[in-house]
């Protein structure tokens, strides 16, 4: 079991689900994480698999404590996903998602970059799948802008390592930093780049947004579960310190508050929720102190449960109701509550109310701000916890269960679904409950850091208070954004619109004065020929019409001859 390479049970199981059906492949499909995970209790830190490529180093399968983390949450994260899909008859969901989370654990086990290069074009390939599966329009394009602009990290990410292997003779996946001279430093620009796309950086967010919400409900939480959680973890491992991380994690956290409130399709709510909990994260490898770097590990764990959590009720309402716009939604607490229990549930996790795994993940990377000296970071983080509690930890569950009788009826989801969930939940509860004996115990850094003090949670707990104050006092003077059928833009609105009408009607000015030449020069070759013949006799006109075929051809060697012996004695005075 110990010999086994790491991402290799969840890529058998892909394989076997393409074949099986029935009862077999959810048997297959349920053994591949739990194997998996098994499988990784038997590995010991160093590099397991190693090969000579073009003189350099290759180390396929690399274990330590970082790696071994993110390797038992891909695990956890595709056990509970595979459950919630067991429900659903389609192959190419199935196998998609079991070879999606396989290649996020070869990523995560990378020990050089051009290793980590083949499974991050696997992330863009496998994934797109889940995309394309919900079968509308909709789904079909935005599966095709998703697939371009993740093969544009790939692409960034591939000319990065190889400017990084020409200069450092080496392709080793450790910390490479920006601090670099000439051309190495535009390689690590590259990679970093690369990198930021797929944890989706502000403007070049949209893929995100745009993607997630078009997934099938079972395919989403595939999906909010290992791409931008891959960035995270490359991130902390080759660019821990760089401060400008920790200024556009702060812009992450906060600026997708504003879209969130806003936003009517409750799915898209989350993935704005996505961007701003990474934000959290991409702040704390920018402090790059232990404490920092632990608490953005941590809560990328702590993230995938709970915000896992809130994408499968949603995705229940979803699959039961058929509507997933808070618009439309309301009332539904008495036909589905013990979905909305569990929705509950990740909303005062994501919200980290204490005892449950937000608080004990956040809490670490503003501890850490303030310990850093920024202040103004600590403030601005303040300020991203109680809009997350206003769009997630309120507005989700508010608006879908609770706002208005929307007069649907309907029954709680499939009992599958209801347990993954219900598992969701209860991790949630020991995670935040039980740290120390839980996530803390993973950390790949040493630590010290205890979350229950007095402080820390009579400050959560007023910012919570206060935060429902707001919301209350603004629902009740009608001043909250209301819930209404709408398309908000955002950045990709200049290359989804603006770029494709400039373009229409710079193509359309082209094509037009392409036109007015093109009959212009056809109007002169005509009249060009017109006139070199004779209108009564029809025949050519001129003095070379006049000559026979071999005696113009002397006349023109003749001239090219001249004309070559002039440029000859031109070239010789000089």
């Amino acid at each position: 079991m110990s010999n086994m390479i790491p991402f290799l049970p969840l890529m058998l199981g892909a394989l076997a689900a393409l074949f099986l059906r029935g009862w077999a492949r959810n048997i297959i499909m349920l053994a591949a994480p739990i194997v998996g995970a098994l499988n990784l209790m038997g590995f010991e830190h160093g590099v397991f698999w190693a090969m000579e490529f073009m003189g350099y180093s290759l180390e396929l399968v690399k274990v330590d404590k970082l790696s071994l983390m993110f390797g038992y949450l891909f695990h956890l994260a595709a056990l509970i996903a595979v459950i919630y899909a067991l429900h659903v008859k389609d192959t190419v969901q199935h196998v998609a998602g079991l070879a999606y989370a396989s290649s996020a654990v070869g990523a995560v086990f990378a020990g050089d970059l051009l290793t980590l290069f083949v499974f991050w074009e696997l992330l863009a390939l496998t994934s797109v799948f889940l995309i394309w599966a919900r079968r509308t329009d909709r789904a079909y394009a935005s599966g095709l802008r998703y697939l371009i602009i993740q093969v544009l990290s790939g692409v960034l990410l591939l000319a990065g390592l190889l400017i990084f292997a020409k200069v450092n003779n080496s392709l080793l996946f450790s910390h490479i930093g920006l601090d670099h001279d000439g051309i190495a430093q535009i390689g690590a620009w590259l990679i970093f780049a690369a990198f930021g796309i797929k944890s989706a950086f502000p403007f070049v967010h949209n893929w995100l947004t745009d993607s997630y919400p078009e997934s099938t409900p079972s395919g989403t939480i595939f999906l909010a579960s290992f791409t931008t959680k891959v960035a995270v973890y490359a991130f902390a491992r080759a660019f821990a310190g760089e401060e400008i991380l920790v200024w556009i994690g702060v812009t992450m956290a906060c600026f997708p508050i504003f879209f969130a409130v806003i936003e009517n399709d409750l799915r898209r709510v989350l993935a704005y929720s996505l961007i701003n909990q990474i934000g959290f994260m991409i702040v704390g490898i920018g402090i790059g102190t232990s404490l920092a770097l632990n608490g953005a590990v941590a809560h990328a764990f702590n993230d995938v449960i709970f915000k896992g959590l809130l994408m499968m009720t949603m995705g229940a309402v979803l699959h039961m109701t058929g509507k997933i716009n808070g618009s439309e939604l309301g009332g539904l607490y008495k036909s589905m509550p013990k979905t909305t229990i569990l929705c509950i549930v990740g909303a005062a996790s994501i919200s980290a109310f204490p005892l449950f795994s937000g608080f004990v993940s956040k809490s670490m990377i503003m501890a850490a701000a303030v310990k850093e000296g920024y202040d103004y970071v600590w403030l601005l983080l303040l300020f991203a916890a109680a809009g997350v509690f206003h769009h997630a930890g309120i507005k989700i569950p508010y608006f879908a269960f609770f706002a208005h009788d929307s007069g649907i009826r309907t029954t709680e989801p499939p009992k599958n679904m209801l347990i993954a969930m219900t598992i969701a939940a209860i991790a949630c509860v020991v995670l935040g409950s039980f740290p120390a004996q839980t996530v803390y115990a993973l950390l790949p850094w040493e630590h010290d850091y205890q979350p229950y003090d007095v402080t820390h949670v009579l400050t959560q707990l007023q910012l919570l208070f206060f935060s429902a104050l707001a919301f209350v006092w603004l629902n009740q003077r009608n001043l909250y954004p209301p819930e209404l059928p709408s398309t908000n833009l955002d950045v990709d609105w200049f290359y989804r619109k603006l770029a494709p009408n400039i373009v229409k009607k710079v193509a359309c000015k082209t094509y037009g004065a392409y036109e007015k030449l093109e009959n212009t020069v056809v109007i002169s070759i005509k009249h060009m020929l017109q006139s070199s013949y004779d209108e009564e006799s029809g025949k050519p006109k001129g003095y070379f019409a006049k000559l026979w075929p071999i005696e113009t051809m002397v006349v023109w060697v003749a001239g090219l001859l001249a004309a070559y012996l002039m440029l000859y004695y031109i070239i010789g005075l000089l």
